[in-house]
């Protein structure tokens, strides 16, 4: 029997990672504070340096020395307000840099991602992509889809790597992935393809980056028959929908993360599912299903699945983007991305 959705509790809050609860609003709270810290620091400072000059302009120098606010005071305003000002500066323009970087790296990652076909033979299918809204969280997430000779292979992953260096990995798997797609004759040959693949990117990489270097991944194949043939890749299972109920589909033998088969010593193998007319796959990277809102709850992602199952496949995909923007408040922390596909009824 198929394991049901993990729960809000279990489910993982990072590669290879779970915990067994959520951030408390306390916790985020005192996250808040903690970056806004400098910029009080630089507000009080200020405030001190106006009040030392306003004390120095209405006060004579014997009166002000005896005075409440001592001499002493006034030096230490007027050194720490130029240092806090110094201090905010720098922070506002790493602030502005990371911005810059994060876009930079989420409009690549657009770009590799081209526009899914929207029907390839009796299939419909449909994408979509969500950046991070914070810094320097964008890039990594990838989807496509390739037409062969052994059927439409699909293609899902999350690099573990933000910024630049995940859209360069990103890269290396989408262009290995659409060659051994319409090369391999077995989906563990793609799979095996874009292992060796990452490996060559890793062993080019600094010693002290390789291993932060890997990737989750879903492979897929929808050949002419009623079947789906899935690889697992350490990634999230997808979810089947038939007649309007959601089905988890777990793997009879899960696989290690692309680039660390060698590391785990476990190969890939196939799990076959049926997948007949009207039925429907969701593919997703965990920017779904570990999206937090501002007390910190994880979204349900499986219950918003099965609200929208009897939906166009547009609008079950339109609904599920616009329910993650709703549940974090239009600020992800993390990119998003997933793949629907169809087999048109008869």
């Amino acid at each position: 029997m198929p394991k049901p959705p993990p729960s809000a509790a279990e489910r993982p809050t990072g590669k290879g990672r779970r915990r067994t609860g959520h951030p408390t609003a306390g916790r985020l709270q005192i996250a808040r504070c903690a970056r806004l810290l400098p910029r009080t620091l630089f507000v009080l400072a200020f405030a001190l340096f106006v009040l030392a000059i306003v004390a120095m302009s209405i006060g004579s120098p014997s009166r002000f020395a005896a005075g409440p606010v001592s001499q002493a005071a006034v030096c230490t305003a007027l050194a720490a307000a130029p240092v806090a000002a110094v201090g905010e500066t720098v922070r506002q323009r790493r602030r502005r840099a990371l911005s810059r970087a994060d876009t930079s790296a989420a409009t690549a990652q657009r770009v590799l991602l081209r526009p899914l076909p929207g029907r390839i033979g009796d299939l419909r299918l449909r994408g979509t992509y969500l950046p991070a809204r914070t810094a320097p969280r964008s890039g990594g997430d990838l989807y496509d889809a390739v037409r062969g000779p052994y059927g439409v292979r699909l293609l899902i992953g999350d690099v573990r790597a933000k910024g630049m260096l995940a859209v360069e990995a990103s890269a290396v798997l989408l262009r290995s992935f659409r060659e051994a797609a319409y090369e391999e004759e077995t989906l563990t040959g793609v799979a095996r393809r874009l292992e060796g693949e990452a490996r060559r990117h890793i062993a080019r990489l600094p010693g002290a980056e390789t291993p932060e270097r890997f990737a989750t991944a879903l492979l897929v194949e929808i050949p002419s028959g009623p079947v789906a043939r899935v690889v697992h890749c350490g990634h999230p299972e997808p979810l089947l929908i038939r007649d309007g109920l959601v089905r988890v589909c777990p793997p009879e033998r899960p696989g290690a993360p692309i680039g660390m088969a060698d590391l785990v010593g476990t190969g890939h193998t196939v799990h076959t599912l049926p997948f007949r007319a009207g039925d429907r796959l969701v593919l997703y990277t965990d920017g779904f299903t570990e999206a937090r809102d501002a007390a910190g709850r994880f979204q349900p992602f499986a219950e918003r699945v099965a609200e929208r199952a009897a939906a166009p496949l547009d609008d079950l995909v339109d609904g599920l983007r616009a329910d993650l923007v709703r549940h974090t408040g239009g600020e992800p922390r993390d990119d998003a991305a997933l793949l629907a596909v169809e087999r048109e009824p008869r």
